[in-house]
């Protein structure tokens, strides 16, 4: 070896070696992050409050359900007074019962029905969320509410943010009257990748929510709500979903509003509208 070829190999040696630390410290990075994926993705509380200790609506009662997988639930539930559908409200990762009921109010008020569904791990009760656990606590609810003579078509599924991704779902299982999504997403990768573009998400994700490659196969009366200054999940993919949809669909937009902030610009009086066009329609 020459001289010139010695000298420059022995310059590179440093450069190579600390390449493969950071390669290695990399790896330990992502290997760490794959282990505590499902702590980033769910946020659940551990306290479980009753309907009137959370002052939530009065009509609302608890709804006990039993999982297929033998795990015992319970949601908050307001009959339909003067209108014929039912709402199942899906809610976010980091919402509970008593954070999700004062969304009921405004439905309640209007005739709906509403029944607030809890995952399991959240509010205090057993088990841990999984994207297919969730999926079987959906299941459990809409189950839950035909047992109890309400019409599948009467149903309407209501999800939001993370339970956008349980309501697309259950329209995939159950002939439901319609559908709203609040806050969607086209699949948790694809959100994930927004926050962190440097790990190979693709590849870690156990919990995946596609609702894209579901959307097309869905064929209900569907409501997409998206606010534009929207922090957590790009409101772009509110969009693609609605683009993706079949009709009859309809597109709520809030240049103003943010994630958690919707019904302080004006969704919930556009939404019970848009229920009570497609209550109109039912009838006929």
């Amino acid at each position: 070896m020459s001289a010139t070829i010695r000298s420059f190999a022995q310059k590179r040696l440093p450069l190579i070696g600390a390449l493969l630390i950071l390669l290695a410290l990399y790896g330990a990075f992502v290997a760490y992050i794959d282990s505590i994926q499902r702590s980033l993705l769910y946020f659940p509380s551990h306290i479980y409050l009753t309907a009137r200790e959370a002052l939530a609506d009065p009509a609302l009662r608890e709804f006990p359900v039993r999982t297929a997988d033998g795990i015992a639930l319970k949601g908050w539930y307001a009959p339909a007074t003067t209108k014929p559908l039912t709402l199942v409200y899906f809610h976010g990762n980091g919402d509970d019962l008593a954070s999700a009921a004062p969304i009921a109010a405004i439905y309640i008020r209007a005739g709906y029905g509403v029944l607030i569904a809890e995952y399991r791990g959240y509010s205090g009760l057993p088990g841990a969320p999984t994207e297919t656990g969730l999926y079987a606590d959906a299941r459990a609810y809409v189950n839950g509410l035909i047992a109890s003579d309400v019409n599948p078509r009467d149903v309407v599924l209501f999800g939001r943010s993370l339970g956008t991704g349980v309501a697309a779902q259950m329209a995939t299982e159950f002939h439901a009257g319609g559908m709203i999504l609040l806050s969607p997403y086209r699949s948790i990768p694809e959100v994930a990748k927004s926050h962190f573009w440097f790990l190979p998400v693709d590849l870690l994700m156990k919990d995946r929510f596609d609702s894209a490659a579901k959307i097309k196969s869905i064929a209900v009366p569907l409501l997409i709500a998206n606010g534009g200054q929207d922090g957590v999940i790009p409101p772009a993919q509110g969009r693609d979903l609605f683009a993706m949809a079949n009709e009859p669909k309809q597109f709520y937009f809030s240049a103003s509003a943010g994630h958690n902030d919707m019904f302080d610009y004006g969704f919930g009086a556009a939404s019970v509208e848009w229920l009570d066009r497609l209550s109109l329609a039912a009838a006929h």
